[in-house]
C-alpha cells in the first residue's frame, strides 16, 4: 500500500502534469522514458525440409559468424513491413508482409537498448533464389537447425528464445511468478 502522503503527492503531480499543454507533456515524457532502437528480424524456414528443418542464415561483415535477415525500422514503418523490406534487401526474397506472422514472443527486449520485432515465414528453398549484394551481405544459405554454423552472439541469444541453437535453455531469462 502506498503511504497517504506519497499518494497525495502523486495525485498533485498528475494534476499539474495534465494541465500542461500537450506538446510540453509529450516532451517531458520523451525526456523521462527509456529510448529503444527498434529492429525487425525474420526467421525464414525451408518449407521443404525434413527432420529438424533448415533456417535461412546470412554471413555479413566482418564475416566471422552467421546472422538472420534483420534491420532497423524506418521512422513510422510498421514492424512487419520493415521485416519484409529487410528480407528483400538482404536476400532477394520478396514477400508480402501478410506472409509474415508474428513469432512468439513477437518482441524481444535486449538489455543494451534495442527491441527486435520477430516474424516467421516458410518458403520452398529449391524454388527460392537467393540474391546478395556482396557488401551488406556476403552470403545467404540454408542451414540445418541441428547443425548450425558459428552464430553471432546476438543471433544465438535471439534464437534461444525460439528453442533454436547453442544457447537453448539459457534464454529467455526466467520470468518471476510473483506479483509485486
Amino acid at each position: 500500500m502506498i503511504p497517504r502522503s506519497r499518494a497525495t503527492g502523486r495525485a498533485v503531480a498528475y494534476q499539474v502534469f495534465y494541465r500542461l499543454p500537450l506538446p510540453v507533456r509529450r516532451r517531458l515524457v520523451r525526456l523521462a522514458v527509456p529510448k529503444y532502437i527498434v529492429g525487425a528480424v525474420t526467421l525464414v524456414r525451408d518449407a521443404e525440409a525434413e527432420g529438424a528443418g533448415r533456417l535461412l542464415m546470412l554471413r555479413q561483415p566482418p564475416g566471422h559468424s552467421w546472422t538472420l535477415p534483420a534491420g532497423l525500422l524506418q521512422r513510422g514503418e510498421a514492424p512487419v513491413v520493415g521485416a519484409a523490406r529487410e528480407l528483400h534487401e538482404e536476400t532477394g526474397i520478396k514477400l508480402s508482409p501478410a506472409r509474415l506472422r508474428p513469432a512468439v514472443p513477437n518482441a524481444v527486449v535486449h538489455a543494451k537498448g534495442w527491441v527486435d520485432c520477430v516474424f516467421e515465414t516458410e518458403v520452398p528453398a529449391s524454388t527460392t533464389p537467393l540474391t546478395v549484394d556482396g557488401a551488406e551481405v556476403f552470403e545467404a544459405a540454408w542451414q540445418p537447425l541441428d547443425d548450425l554454423p558459428r552464430l553471432s552472439w546476438p543471433t544465438a541469444r535471439l534464437l534461444a528464445y525460439y528453442g533454436i541453437g547453442p544457447l537453448v535453455g539459457q534464454f529467455p531469462p526466467p520470468v518471476p511468478d510473483t506479483e509485486e
